[in-house]
């Protein structure tokens, strides 16, 4: 079995990704941090040996790639897969640089998380049958394992362009917004920005909120879980 330690000082993507892992062949989850300086104790105690981290990039208590660096100073023999809504090009070359074997961008689909845990399942198993030294077309086969991971079909009549400016207009708000005013501000009809909030709230990037004031049954809104 692959130890892992889950990353994240969102409560809510903790349990989620924790469930996740749970679901995959292979793998179990070690223990939970909820921060950075949890996670550096975690990764550190000998007592409990951990094979792969799921670390968040964004936490109170200090930065993702400020973990990994500290990980490889440590010299811990752990692999780092990010698990985060950051995605700028300088976070991703920094991650890269400091190891990390898998990037997987917030939001995402159990079916894009498996995958990516089982390319990381196949890395290690091909590691394992290796001995001796290894052929080019060998560390060809075993590096290309981590990379060969296809995107996920989303649900039919979904867009990631337009997921992705749905999933920015709800992170941005400063309240709940409510599917009339996504499909307002994207230039959508109210049903279709419904779907793509579902399917947020779907895979645990919003969360769903009544909102109470006029009469009869209360409004569905939708609040960005941070993580």
């Amino acid at each position: 079995m692959i130890r892992v330690l889950v990353v994240d000082d969102d409560a809510l993507a903790l349990e989620l990704h924790t469930a996740y892992v749970g679901r995959v062949p292979g793998f179990e989850v070690v223990g939970q941090a909820a921060g950075a300086r949890a996670a550096l104790t975690a990764i550190a105690d000998l007592a409990r040996p951990i094979d792969l981290v799921l670390l968040d990039m964004t936490m109170p208590d200090g930065g993702g790639l400020d973990v990994a660096r500290r990980v490889r100073a440590m010299g811990a023999g752990v692999d780092i897969i990010a698990v985060t809504a950051v995605r700028d090009a300088a976070t991703v070359r920094a991650a890269v640089s400091t190891g990390v074997v898998q990037y997987l961008i917030k939001p995402f689909t159990f079916a894009a998380f498996r995958e990516r845990l089982e390319a990381y399942r196949a890395y290690v198993e091909g590691l394992d049958r290796a001995a001796g030294d290894a052929t080019q077309s060998e560390v060809d086969a075993l590096l290309g394992t981590l990379r060969t991971v296809a995107a996920p079909a989303l649900p039919k009549g979904l867009s990631d362009e337009t997921l992705q400016a749905v999933a920015e207009r709800v992170r941005t708000a400063s309240t709940a917004v409510s599917s009339t005013e996504v499909g307002e501000r994207e230039g959508m009809s109210r049903v279709t920005a419904r779907r793509y909030l579902e399917h947020l709230a779907d895979v645990g990037r919003v969360r769903r909120e009544p909102r109470y004031g006029g009469p009869g049954r209360p409004e569905i809104t939708y609040a960005w879980v941070r993580g």
